[in-house]
């Protein structure tokens, strides 16, 4: 093979390999922004094709955040939804949160801020991954389940109100 074909190969190459530089560099800055926060692209809030329901596109909260992650997000502004019952909300709650019992969530989506991060939580986490679902299927996309639920957040010892 002649010279000048060998280069004109290796620029076919290099041609054919540019849409995946460009995935490749977007891939290794988010995993370098990760390892600077202390945390793993894996264990990111955001996700562009976590789990969850269709609704969920790019942007969107990945289906389930730590009672760390559901913390911080707290502290940015993030709705904190509550969909256990009145008496275990009077137990035990978020301070800030809004509680919605999830058999009722359907008919008060309208309460709901569709401008903000939804951050969905329970006793333990099942009753919120259902109202994630309940809210990503009316394109309340922002929206998260909390690993874990309020058993996690107290015993993190983050910070609980008490009462109505």
């Amino acid at each position: 093979m002649t010279r000048a074909r060998r280069r004109g190969s290796r620029a076919g190459i290099a041609r054919a390999a540019r849409p995946w530089l460009g995935a490749l560099i977007v891939v290794g800055a988010i995993g370098l922004l990760a390892a600077c926060s202390g945390g793993s692209p894996s264990a990111s809030i955001v996700s562009s094709a976590g789990p969850g329901p269709a609704t969920a596109g790019p942007g969107a909260l990945a289906a389930d955040v730590s009672v760390a992650e559901a913390a911080a997000l707290r502290d940015t502004g993030a709705f904190m939804l509550d969909v256990r019952e009145p008496d275990e909300w009077a137990a035990g709650h978020i301070p800030g949160a809004t509680l919605i019992p999830l058999g009722s969530l359907e008919s008060r989506l309208g309460e709901l801020p569709a401008d903000r991060d939804i951050v969905v939580v329970c006793r333990s986490g099942n009753r919120s991954a259902q109202g994630r679902d309940v809210l990503r299927a009316n394109g309340l996309a922002r929206s998260t389940s909390m690993a874990g639920g309020m058993n996690d957040w107290v015993a993190a010892g983050l910070p609980v109100e008490t009462g109505s």
